[in-house]
């Protein structure tokens, strides 16, 4: 069973780490974000994190441990609900009769925050050069100029771009 090190104890069962610490994250989420069903949420995630993840079997700080999870969780909640809302506002901007239904709008979030997710984990070039392609449609030749790279650099981010985006997809 993985257990961490606990200042009162040697070693902490994972199950006693979420006894003991539930209530405080939980409550320092809420103080983040002003929101206790979201915090609730949050919470779970973290622990979900916890226990799946690799982490050290011994602790000196469990808080300290749990804090630095649960930041890298809200930081990814922050970022799916920018993503969300820029999305929703798009969709307000179009007519009503050619707005995609709400089974559409729940694929095409899920989809960009899996792309989100491939994004974040590539380098900010690569991230430039997905993004004027497939945004605004520029040819690698036209990104080639505007970020001052030569033809086959682009082409390398844009093929690290891609494989990122499949991996998250897989």
């Amino acid at each position: 069973m993985n257990s961490v090190t606990h200042p009162d104890k040697s070693t902490m069962p994972i199950g006693e780490l979420y006894a003991h610490h539930h209530g405080w994250l939980q409550g320092w989420l809420g103080r983040k974000i002003g929101c206790s069903d979201h915090a609730a949420d949050l919470t779970q995630d973290t622990f979900v994190q916890l226990l799946s993840g690799s982490h050290p079997t011994e602790l000196g700080e469990p808080r300290a441990y749990i804090t630095v999870i649960a930041k890298r969780v809200l930081f990814n909640f922050w970022r799916r609900r920018d993503l969300e809302n820029a999305y929703l506002e798009a969709l307000a901007a179009m007519p009503e009769q050619v707005a995609p239904s709400m089974e559409d709008r729940a694929l095409v979030l899920e989809a960009l925050a899996q792309i989100d997710r491939a994004l974040a984990a590539i380098p900010l070039k690569a991230k430039q050069v997905f993004l004027l392609n497939q945004l605004q449609e520029l040819t690698y030749a036209e990104i080639s100029t505007q970020l001052k790279m030569p033809v086959i650099t682009v082409r390398r981010y844009m093929k690290l771009a891609i494989c990122a985006c499949c991996e998250v997809a897989a």
